[in-house]
């Protein structure tokens, strides 16, 4: 399997299968920035899969049963739609890991279907070791690398100071001093940074 984390956004998702498993991966392609039609014949407008329903969809989410997984990854793969088969996983395209989500961090586990139940069991366990604090801590990088590239021209010193606060020590100070301070205290980090940068450079 080759590791990927795909952009939906604005393409076209079809899920076959209305069932759990179908409206999780809805939600999950739906969250993702994808335009979702679910397929399904006990579902309004009670539509059986054909080969039409792939006409502008970019991925695929075969949910239902064995057998129209089967015809729904063929159909996919005849047109080069990519197929995530929920039965068969190995049949599709890709597999869906388990993923650990902390805010825009996410820690993905795959075991490329060979065992979902374990992937599920180390996905609980870094649940435990990642808490909130480490989606705070992305928010903030996130916010603060934008200022980093807006106001130090210095290619050596972004760099710098991205290693600086992708620290532990920041983890910690955000724990325990709090977000807005740990940003304060990066974006002073920075001040001083090209401050000393433009005193070297006169």
């Amino acid at each position: 399997m080759f590791p990927a984390m795909l952009n939906l956004q604005g393409l076209r998702a079809l899920v076959v299968g209305g069932g759990p498993v179908g409206q999780r991966k809805a939600q999950l392609a739906h969250a993702a920035g994808a335009t979702v039609h679910i397929v399904d014949p006990t579902i309004p407008p009670s539509e059986a899969f054909a080969d039409h329903h792939l006409d502008g969809i970019h991925i695929a989410f075969a949910c239902a049963t064995a057998e129209v997984n089967a015809r729904v990854v063929e159909a996919c793969r005849a047109r080069g739609i990519w197929v995530c088969d929920a039965i068969v996983p190995e049949r599709g395209t890709f597999v869906l890991p388990a993923v650990v989500r902390r805010g825009e961090l996410q820690i993905a586990i795959s075991t490329g279907g060979a065992s979902p139940a374990l992937a599920r069991t180390l996905r609980l366990q870094l649940e435990e070791t990642f808490d909130e604090s480490y989606g705070e801590w992305v928010r903030v990088l996130g916010e603060v690398r934008e200022v980093v590239l807006a106001t130090v021209a210095d290619i050596a010193l972004r760099k710098e100071l991205f290693e600086e606060f992708s620290r532990p020590e920041w983890l910690e100070r955000g724990r325990n001093e709090g977000w807005e301070a740990v940003q304060a205290a990066m974006l002073a980090r920075i001040k001083s940074a090209n401050t000393l940068g433009a005193a070297g450079s006169a």
